[in-house]
């Protein structure tokens, strides 16, 4: 009895530990004709994105002036979307050109934890943003004191932080279930939710975190900033001169856009996967794509076109090297 109890559980266990060697992403299906053009508006997206944020970066980097703390964060969102973007988009673009569906199962772990990640922690730097921003028009005078480097560096710590402890537990999470075989992923990535519907054991602990843990992170950043622009509205509107609302005002819109982008492509992407039953199956994948690849494309155009000192610095940048 004893010897038919062990066999039992080790069988079991051999079962529950068990995955498959690769996955494969079945990339857009319904859409395979178009997969030329599709993969060339991707690639001309990251193209872009490439171009953009390592741009923004080298300038940042090269001009003094522009060591400030807004600045700092704007290379951090930089940094953190040519690592989202880098993620996916490469082997996205394998699979329309080349149809390379194989993926291994750590490889697919790794990116299914680098997209959770970093987009947690972009929603952080945003967040972080916001704060720099309401410091600065809320608080002039103690701006330098309040956004030292120690205090930035902090700040960059916690957001690192809080995208690994978001991240971690849908990975480990994942491990620990049993997929019986089925390695056919019906997307272009390995993104949680699509990698959660191959298991065939109990999935509800996981798809709970995920769907709770993005919506929360998405409604407390929201509800964080919102709050912030409350208290910049209200110092702008008690400034006297309309030429110092409007200046006051027009170094916010960069970033409400950039948030915007961010919070809309994110929310949409979720609610229409998880409970828009009657969308076709490319159209949510599409949106699972476009709000990986849009924030990182749009970013670096939104803050070169609508940052005086950025633009100044391209500007000259190009006229050296005619």
């Amino acid at each position: 009895m004893f010897t038919g109890d062990h066999k039992s559980k080790t069988k079991m266990l051999n079962l529950t530990s068990s995955h498959p060697k690769y996955f494969i992403l079945l990339g857009i299906p319904g859409l395979e004709t178009f997969y030329v053009s599709i993969a060339f508006i991707f690639f001309l997206m990251y193209a872009i994105s490439l171009i953009g944020n390592l741009t923004l970066l080298f300038i940042i980097r090269l001009d003094r002036n522009l060591h400030e703390p807004m600045y700092i964060f704007l290379s951090m969102l930089s940094s953190v979307d040519l690592v989202v973007t880098s993620t996916t988009t490469p082997k996205v673009l394998a699979i329309l050109w080349f149809d390379s569906k194989e993926i291994y199962y750590e490889a697919c772990l790794t990116q299914m934890f680098f997209t959770n990640s970093f987009t947690c922690i972009e929603s952080s730097i945003l967040l972080a943003m916001a704060f720099d921003r309401y410091a600065a028009i809320c608080h002039p005078l103690r701006y330098t004191s309040i956004l030292t480097n120690r205090v930035i560096l902090a700040i960059s710590l916690c957001c690192l932080g809080r995208g690994v402890a978001y991240a971690m537990p849908l990975s480990t999470l994942y491990r620990r279930l049993s997929l019986c075989g089925n390695n056919v992923i019906y997307n272009s990535f390995c993104d949680h939710y699509s990698t959660v519907k191959l298991a065939c054991s109990d999935s509800t602990l996981n798809t709970t975190y995920g769907l709770v843990g993005s919506l929360s992170l998405v409604v407390v950043d929201l509800s964080l900033i919102a709050l912030s622009y409350v208290f910049i509205l209200h110092a702008v509107f008690h400034l006297k001169s309309t030429e110092a609302r409007l200046k006051a005002l027009s170094t916010c819109t960069s970033h409400i856009s950039v948030f915007l982008i961010f919070c809309l492509t994110i929310v949409l992407s979720a609610v229409v996967q998880r409970f828009a039953k009657s969308v076709p199956l490319y159209v949510i994948i599409l949106l699972s794509n476009v709000y990986l690849t849009l924030p990182a494309f749009v970013n670096p155009l939104i803050y070169g076109i609508r940052t005086k000192q950025i633009r100044d610095r391209i500007v000259t940048l190009l006229h050296c090297y005619k």
